[in-house]
């Protein structure tokens, strides 16, 4: 076994992804991970990351009042923000100093703030009656979040997919948006409503399925209580 095949090994085994890039990323995870200074921690990492955030908030802000050309640093907003958000666990990981129950409170925690900074700067950047899908956007992301959490406590295995689109995939569709608000201004009001749509359908698919998983673990647990 080589060294990406070690890491790959270290940086997977408590995690079950679905995602589209899920090979592709989880390889350059692995590759990154070997080459990060010895200085860097994990809670750097996570620092890194919502500096990310803020830099993409920031981006919207600038790109209403002044040029909407600024709008590509929300890009690297993104770039920053999947570096630091998924590094710093699995760095942890591979350096055998994983912290389960505090990595995953820090990490849902600011994936939160991430979540309302990039939502806020929507407002901002549209402003209008259109501020309410910056608005749709934060409860709709905050709602699967939820059901990640719920998914979480009822089978005990921890995942940040829906299907076939994950976090990573959410930064390069609206990285996408950007790139056209720039080319066509004022086409982010109707990817938002586009995004808003997918994440309701999504949300409310996620949702049935854990209702049906987390009725038929009542039933295991009422036949277990009651065999007869």
């Amino acid at each position: 076994m080589n060294n990406t095949e070690s890491a790959l090994s270290k940086i997977t085994k408590d995690r079950d992804r679905t995602n589209l890039l899920k090979k592709h990323e989880q390889n350059l995870i692995a590759f990154l991970v070997q080459h990060i200074p010895l200085w860097i921690n994990s809670d750097m990492l996570t620092a890194i990351g919502l500096a990310g955030s803020f830099v993409t908030a920031t981006s919207f802000i600038l790109a209403k009042y002044i040029h909407p050309g600024i709008l590509l640093f929300g890009i690297l907003g993104f770039a920053l923000n999947w570096f630091g958000d998924s590094l710093d666990g699995r760095l942890a990981y591979y350096r055998n100093k994983p912290r389960k129950w505090y990595g995953f409170s820090l990490d849902f925690t600011v994936d939160w703030l991430t979540n309302i900074l990039i939502g806020l700067g929507y407002i901002v950047y549209v402003g209008g009656e259109w501020e309410l899908l910056g608005f749709g956007f934060v409860v709709l992301y905050g709602w699967a979040m939820m059901t990640a959490l719920l998914r979480y406590k009822i089978v005990d295995k921890y995942t940040i997919d829906s299907g076939i689109l994950g976090p990573t995939e959410v930064r390069v569709i609206i990285s996408l948006f950007l790139v056209i608000e720039i080319i066509w201004r004022g086409s982010i009001v109707y990817c938002g409503i586009i995004a808003c749509i997918v994440l309701f359908t999504v949300n409310i698919m996620d949702s049935l399925k854990l209702l049906k998983i987390a009725d038929s673990r009542d039933k295991e647990e009422k036949r277990a209580k009651n065999p007869e």
